[in-house]
């Protein structure tokens, strides 16, 4: 059924990732730096930050200080070293204005959220976006992270929206798939431009949708 025909019950829905979309990558360049001057490859680098991540601190079963320890071990790193990692990875946020303008214009006529998988820690740093969205739904705090379907259906539980009524944005195939799958439309994130311009054909439809 159509957005046009369900727009009396229920509003559409656009569910969409933060990293690499909404905020800018800084990995590449914290693998380059670190893996320069640890000895190493980037790939290891990586695999060091991250193997084994997604089943124990991106679904909230450690702590983020505890996973820490477990990457401070793999590196070989003291203290001092641990901390300026973190701060690579954290980084300054660059927001993506344009995107998030896009996002924020959408409210009222449809329900959005953020779906991430993000470490404990993330939440904090989600301020200056709660006022664009309707939820920010992390992967640390339901307990479990795309492509596990689970994320996306009780996102889409809690804006109270179908999977046929609704979009999703990601950069991650894997994560897109999942998401068409289960009978969402989805976008596969690959620069501004082209995201823009699927939500703004979105709007367009919701936009026809709330004339008929």
């Amino acid at each position: 059924m159509s957005i046009a025909a369900r727009g009396r019950d229920r509003r559409p829905a656009l569910l969409m990732d933060l990293g690499g979309v909404l905020v800018e990558d800084i990995l590449p360049a914290a693998a380059a730096k670190w893996s320069a001057r640890l000895g190493i490859t980037e790939r290891d680098f990586v695999t060091a930050v991250y193997a084994g991540n997604d089943t124990e601190v991106l679904v909230g079963r450690m702590s983020g200080p505890a996973w820490w320890s477990v990457v401070r071990e793999r590196l070989a790193l003291d203290e001092d070293g641990v901390a300026e990692l973190r701060e690579d990875l954290a980084g300054n946020p660059v927001w993506d204005q344009a995107l998030l303008d896009v996002v924020a214009g959408l409210r009222g006529r449809a329900r959005t959220a953020f779906v991430s998988n993000a470490w404990p820690d993330a939440r904090p740093n989600l301020a200056p976006l709660l006022s664009v969205a309707d939820e920010a739904v992390l992967s640390c705090e339901v307990g479990y992270a795309k492509p596990d379907p689970r994320i996306y259906t009780h996102t889409l539980q809690l804006l109270g929206a179908a999977a046929e009524d609704s979009l999703f944005v990601d950069d991650v195939p894997e994560n897109v798939a999942a998401a068409r799958t289960l009978g969402m439309a989805g976008h596969l994130h690959t620069d501004s431009a082209g995201t823009r311009a699927v939500l703004e054909t979105f709007a367009a439809r919701l936009s026809r949708a709330g004339g008929d």
